[in-house]
């Protein structure tokens, strides 16, 4: 009869694990901080999930190479990914979000001597032929020519120069500050370099644009010059549009010093992640790239999904305050974060918290921080503040005290 009974029982807690979420989190109170977990080992329970196995650094060809969730800009793996590398063409997604910005779609692009110049790959548009903005991004970023690169960059900012500056000067904006940029197209240059995190953070920023996702996702494009003497049809080179279900770009590269070089995107759900892979391999390793691209993104779709982290806390502790007219004041700490994370994934909140406060105090009055921490990284910074206002004891309101004091006796 027990025997029976312990299968019964065994039986039964198999079902209750089968039917659990495989995100539950537990809460555990550490000192003064919480740390957030995961329950490990639910996940096997899911035989249609298909789990990626840890990238380990031999696992990829690349040299550097990166994943980043591109909402929240964290990387979820990198192999020497703050490296300095040059990049070769997947330098003209900057090249096309900066003309994007700083053109109109109707606006004339005239190829100079120096544009027409440029080596293969090309256009090969002659000297003093002219097109319109919108059909040059198509040529741009479908076959990566590098005489049109050099086209639009003169046409945006005057002169090439000119132009790398405005590169650079974005670059920092976004936060890439290990960028140089030389070249608006990528061919091997001294002082152009960038690094696989940089890259992804331009990527990132790069498909906010809806018009630059609709030309990078475009299969084929046909246009003409202004003058409607020579036609064009551009073939999208981006392989990895039909290798896996929600890709949506980004760009190829390659040079001889660069090697094969990609940067993908792909949206699945609400998760959308950025990969990079620099210098993965050289001639005649053509699909080391592809490869490389694919085992970043079943890793960061198959392990990571969204969590509710934060959600505020409405009153969270009575903070003293010193020389008030009140002895306390409430505080409280606003906002939510909800963000990717996998299993083994480890979330301290840390809080900085004074003792006391001095009066007088404000009301939404900033008194402290919450931090929060993933493996031990800083990841965002939340406000502890005030949910009142109080008084400082003065002499206006002692004065007041005493002859309320006064009336009352008599």
């Amino acid at each position: 009869m027990q025997k029976y009974v312990k299968k019964v029982i065994v039986f039964v807690m198999a079902v209750c694990v089968s039917v659990m979420d495989t995100h539950i989190s537990y809460l555990s109170m550490q000192g003064t901080c919480w740390k957030w977990g995961l329950a490990h080992g639910v996940q096997a329970c899911y035989e249609y999930r298909v789990w990626a196995d840890e990238i380990k650094e031999n696992d990829l060809y690349a040299k550097s190479a990166l994943l980043m969730d591109a909402d929240s800009g964290r990387v979820l793996y990198q192999k020497n990914g703050y490296e300095r590398l040059p990049m070769a063409s997947t330098t003209k997604i900057m090249t096309c979000l900066l003309a994007l910005e700083h053109s109109q779609p109707e606006d004339i692009v005239e190829f100079s001597q120096y544009a027409a110049s440029m080596p293969k790959v090309k256009l090969g548009a002659a000297k003093g032929r002219k097109f319109y903005m919108k059909d040059m991004l198509y040529s741009l970023m479908l076959e990566s020519h590098n005489d049109t690169a050099v086209a639009i960059a003169e046409g945006v900012g005057g002169t090439v120069e000119n132009f790398a500056n405005m590169m650079n000067e974005r670059a920092r904006e976004i936060g890439a500050l290990n960028t140089n940029f030389v070249t608006p197209n990528g061919l091997d240059a001294d002082e152009h370099y960038t690094t696989a995190y940089d890259l992804a953070l331009i990527a990132a920023e790069a498909i906010k644009n809806e018009k630059f996702l609709e030309i990078v996702n475009t299969r084929t494009h046909s246009f003409s010059d202004i003058e409607k003497k020579v036609s064009f049809n551009v073939n999208n080179k981006n392989a990895f549009l039909g290798m896996m279900e929600g890709a949506i770009g980004v760009k190829t590269g390659f040079t001889g010093k660069a090697g094969y070089c990609f940067v993908g995107a792909v949206k699945d759900g609400n998760k959308t992640l950025i990969s990079v892979v620099l210098g993965s391999g050289w001639p005649p390793s053509k699909t080391y790239k592809w490869k490389d691209t694919l085992k970043l993104m079943k890793y960061g779709l198959s392990r990571y999904e969204y969590r509710v982290l934060f959600n505020g806390i409405e009153s969270y502790k009575a903070l003293p305050v010193e020389n008030g007219v009140e002895k306390e004041v409430d505080t409280y700490i606003g906002g939510t974060l909800s963000t990717l994370l996998s299993d083994s994934d480890e979330v301290d909140m840390e809080y900085v918290f004074p003792e006391k406060v001095k009066a007088p105090v404000g009301e939404n009055q900033k008194v402290g921080e919450m931090k929060v921490f993933i493996n031990g990284e800083r990841f965002a910074v939340f406000d502890i503040c005030t949910k009142g206002s109080v008084k400082e004891i003065d002499f206006c309101y002692s004065v007041k005290k005493v002859i309320k004091k006064f009336l009352f006796l008599h």
